[in-house]
């Protein structure tokens, strides 16, 4: 089998890890033109001052030795297999690396015989990359679960970033769904890394690490999720908590139809709930619980959470503190910290507001002093919800539709906020 031929299947094979971004774009360079688009291979991560890198997003071996229900890799699976050899890794991704189409290496791969096995030849990939070739770019690689504290070390030392995919929110799912897998071990790598990196080595998993976990394949509720997320990162320390919605990829009882289509809109809400919380002092039994343990699909979760805490509103920003800004819809961190500081020079209207980089066409619900607005989310939350709800594509709306689904849905109830 040629190179081109593994490259082809090996990164087809990668494509469902979403700790990267690919394009899923596929198009041929045409007479004349400049450069062509592959579906795989190529992804998009970014860097901590903002900047979007491409990397090589490919795997070892997609020939595993585990019978996961939800994996395109599976054993049972009949696809094409392919096994790079660690040199074959190192070349390609100089080559590329001088020719300046990548920027880095993410390498991950189906397990191989043996925990151990598959990290001592992702191990003597990177060596080569490293040593050889003197390769100082980004790696990330992943941390397959029950390989040895002596080989993650290794590992932590070559790579920039790690990962240990957790792949579903539950135990009972895991082991439903994955029965060769043990969560302790996949979280035991989660563990060693974070270890290692409160010793003080600076040299050992630089980046921090992350994980990941698959949205849609199993019953759990969005509140199970984040709150899951959430004990991840106070546990383990992670940079970042991953959601990948299912992609059906085998006809399972306990799995959804091969016809149903991907929860990317959840995916999107899991991802913006994550985001308050890290960045905006909420925590997940705030932003749903019990009575509530699904995000509303036609709602962002802040606007979702402060349409359902009236009691809080309105807020008068030019006395709230930098903790309450940050709950007001449109207001984000950057506009808070502007507000906190041109206050101190004159009171803030709404028009002042605006060019402190404050969303008005939401925040007005929620906040003293904007003009000619009538309509407070704490005397009708459910009429602020539509009026939130008309303002959001939620979804990508046909040329033929008048309204949001999400609106008719909420008129054909009454106006009920559900």
């Amino acid at each position: 089998m040629t190179t081109e031929e593994k490259l082809k299947i090996l990164t087809d094979g990668a494509k469902y890890d979403a700790a990267c971004t690919s394009s899923g774009v596929e198009r041929s360079a045409c007479a004349g033109g400049i450069g062509s688009a592959n579906s795989g291979g190529i992804c998009h991560a970014f860097s901590a001052d903002g900047r979007c890198i491409s990397l090589l997003k490919i795997l070892m071996s997609n020939a595993c030795c585990y019978d996961c229900a939800y994996c395109v890799n599976r054993v049972s699976n009949d696809v094409p297999r392919a096994t790079f050899t660690p040199e074959e890794i190192a070349t390609l991704t100089i080559n590329l690396y001088r020719r300046y189409y990548i920027e880095g290496l993410f390498l991950s791969s189906g397990v191989l015989g043996s925990a151990d096995n598959t990290a001592q030849l992702m191990i003597k990939a990177l060596e080569i990359l490293r040593v050889k070739y003197r390769f100082c770019g980004y790696i990330h690689a992943k941390a397959i679960p029950g390989t040895s504290p002596q080989l993650l070390q290794r590992l932590g030392e070559l790579a920039d970033r790690m990962s240990s995919n957790i792949e579903l929110p539950s135990s009972r799912s895991l082991k439903l769904l994955a029965p060769d897998k043990e969560r302790r071990d996949v979280l035991a790598p989660m563990g060693f890394i974070r270890d290692k990196k409160a010793e003080g080595n600076k040299n050992f998993v630089r980046a921090g690490q992350s994980t990941q976990m698959i949205i849609g394949a199993t019953p759990e509720s969005d509140l199970n999720i984040i709150t899951l997320a959430q004990g991840l990162y106070r546990t383990y320390g992670l940079k970042r908590v991953f959601f990948s919605a299912y992609i059906p990829v085998a006809e399972n009882s306990l799995l959804p139809a091969l016809d149903s289509k991907p929860p990317l809109l959840r995916e999107h809400r899991l991802y913006q709930a994550d985001w308050l919380m890290r960045f905006y002092d909420f925590k997940a039994e705030e932003l749903l619980d019990e009575s509530r343990p699904y995000f509303n699909e036609f709602l962002d979760p802040k606007c979702n959470w402060a349409v359902n805490h009236p009691e809080v509103f309105p807020v008068d920003v030019n006395r709230a503190s930098y903790k309450t800004l940050l709950r007001v819809p449109g207001v984000g961190v950057v506009s808070a910290r502007r507000i906190m500081v041109a206050r101190r020079q004159r009171r803030l209207d709404a028009a002042a507001l605006a060019r402190l980089g404050v969303v008005m066409k939401r925040a007005k619900y929620f906040i003293d002093g904007a003009a000619g607005i009538k309509l407070r989310a704490a005397d009708d939350p459910a009429a602020v919800t539509r009026e939130l709800i008309r303002g959001e594509n939620a979804r990508q709306l046909s040329l033929f539709d008048d309204m949001p689904a999400g609106v008719r849905a909420i008129e054909g109830k009454g106006g009920e906020n559900k």
